[in-house]
């Protein structure tokens, strides 16, 4: 079991600070309201009083409504997650939870467009070559190429535009497709060239800052060269085979927000594209390497190319679920609470009731939104505003929390954190021996190390719990950071710290199912993640953003 630790001296300095901060100043309750009307309630209350009401008993409560098959599954868009939405909004509302949303019918509800959709026709055209969607590429999203359509190709190297490296100097993309190659550069020492160290970066982890970065630059598509080998391909590819029969539900692409398309392409459609063989296309990571720059396209791109990659379209119609607790004297700052209540919906015939996914993280959320109502009803109400988001389409790729940061309720600049929890109350094989009292926690340092001297403060003084930073390690293969509904918040800067108990045998199986769960577990974690919040709602101080870690 890998850990990150603190010095006992640094865990006493904050937990000396939760106390000392919290007594208002002349300068912290000078707002033009009464101090004691704005900031003594929450400062003085005992927090113990209020994390007692989070309880296995009412977690498993709303678990057995919310996980139940007469939900369906949850499924984005469908009639079980829209009937999960309304339980949850009840919820907040009987609590005396506001609903912040000014537009729409429901304030409860953040409603957004999806679009659900299926695969047609699909083929690339290089001259008189056919290389087909399913076989020698995959596409990844949306598409613009719904008929026949003559693309201009341009090669972009990695397809990386950072301040440590770019290849997009002196290269117009503008309406063109962008072929580029997987990963990111080393320098000849092996170290990454971006990082300086032994650390991937985002360029490696996360495919959607590629198709970010060629959208802004005003690219129509990129085609990102997967494996060495066809044979490496298929296997790197093996899961959107699966899918490609299948409908798949994401934000589509429209005049108004335009997307540069993604395909994973196979090293000998590349290739062709490039004018090149196969075996050669590694050798402009060789030349990279050596120069330890970005270096000029060797290539000379096929000029004859054309692109079809049909698509059945509908809109889907689907909602986030916030509930939201004004602050007193720093109301316009704001604490986030946060997980999905979506799920697989139906397969086969099978309801897929993900109760652990992610109905443990969403059940979590709602008792914290009471336990926090219930603290300003009894004239303790937190000092910075805190929203309760639980958000959908997270398994369809993060989309409801990328849709909420895109078009955020309240100004991402005065979000302070977002403490995201998802899949509580289980335990994978490394922590058999003791299921009842560990959580992963993950990112809680990358963008303030206050954050995670906070809740390692908080657990412990208050909860104990064993603390595991196993998958904070940015070579982790799994790749956690990136795969839940907090990335999107902290790609843009705001510290985040996921909550998370690790993948069991029935993740993403139809045996997800309320039995199966630890409830104890579950309060225990909820707890936690009630104390860190109300810390980071209370201090006096908003916390620092002072990294900047992958």
């Amino acid at each position: 079991m890998k850990k990150q630790l603190y010095t006992l001296g640094m865990v006493a300095a904050v937990l000396s600070a939760c106390s000392t901060s919290q007594t208002p100043t002349a300068s912290t309750a000078g707002t033009g309201a009464t101090p004691s009307a704005v900031a003594v309630g929450a400062v003085s209350a005992d927090p113990t009083k209020y994390a007692q009401t989070i309880t296995a008993a009412d977690l498993e409560r709303h678990l057995r409504v919310l996980a139940s098959d007469s939900l369906e599954g949850r499924e984005t868009g469908e009639r079980g997650q829209k009937m999960a939405a309304e339980y949850i909004a009840k919820h907040f509302r009987a609590n005396g939870l506001t609903g912040p949303v000014k537009t729409g019918a429901n304030p409860y509800y953040q409603t957004f467009d999806l679009e659900k959709s299926s695969w047609g026709d699909g083929y690339v055209m290089v001259g008189s070559k056919k290389f087909s969607m399913g076989k020698d590429f995959f596409v990844l999203g949306a598409s613009p190429f719904q008929n026949e359509e003559a693309a201009q190709l341009v090669f972009a190297g990695y397809g990386i535009d950072d301040p440590a490296y770019s290849d997009f100097a002196n290269v117009d993309v503008k309406d063109k497709v962008v072929v580029v190659m997987a990963g990111e550069p080393k320098k000849a020492d092996g170290k990454y060239l971006i990082s300086g160290t032994d650390k991937m970066s985002t360029w490696s982890q996360d495919m959607r800052t590629k198709t970010a970065a060629a959208t802004k630059k005003g690219a129509k598509a990129v085609m990102m060269v997967m494996g060495s080998t066809d044979a490496e391909f298929q296997q790197l590819t093996r899961r959107y085979a699966s899918y490609l029969n299948r409908p798949s539900i994401g934000f589509g692409t429209t005049a108004s927000q335009p997307r540069a398309a993604m395909l994973y392409v196979s090293p000998t459609m590349a290739a062709n594209l490039l004018s090149t063989k196969p075996e050669t296309l590694t050798n402009y990571s060789t030349s990279v390497t050596k120069a330890g720059k970005a270096v000029a396209s060797p290539y000379k791109v096929a000029s004859n190319v054309k692109i079809k990659t049909a698509r059945n379209r509908q809109p889907l119609p689907t909602e986030n679920v916030l509930g939201y607790i004004e602050g007193s004297d720093k109301k316009d700052e704001l604490v986030v609470i946060s997980a999905h209540y979506d799920h697989e919906g139906i397969k086969d015939g099978q309801v897929y009731n993900g109760a652990n996914d992610d109905g443990s993280g969403t059940v979590a959320v709602m008792e914290l939104a009471q336990a926090f109502a219930q603290a300003k009803k009894d004239g303790n109400g937190p000092r910075r505003s805190i929203l309760f988001i639980t958000v959908t389409g997270e398994e369809k790729g993060l989309l409801g929390s990328e849709y909420y940061t895109d078009h955020p309720i309240f100004p991402l600049e005065n979000t302070v954190a977002d403490l995201n929890i998802d899949m509580i109350g289980r335990h994978d094989s490394a922590h058999a021996s003791n299921p009842d009292n560990f959580i992963y926690v993950i990112g809680s340092d990358k963008l303030s190390s206050e954050l995670h001297a906070i809740s390692e403060a908080a657990n412990q003084k208050y909860v104990k719990l064993d603390l595991d930073y196993t998958f904070n390690d940015p070579n982790d293969p799994n790749r956690f950071y990136y795969r839940s509904d907090h990335y999107n918040f902290a790609k843009h800067r705001i510290p985040i710290a996921f909550y998370f108990n690790g993948v069991h045998e029935d993740y993403h199986q139809p045996t997800d199912d309320v039995e199966k769960m630890n409830f104890r577990a579950a309060e225990k974690v909820s707890r936690l993640v009630f104390y860190t919040a109300w810390e980071l709602a209370n201090r006096n101080d908003r916390i620092k953003v002072d990294s900047n870690k992958k």
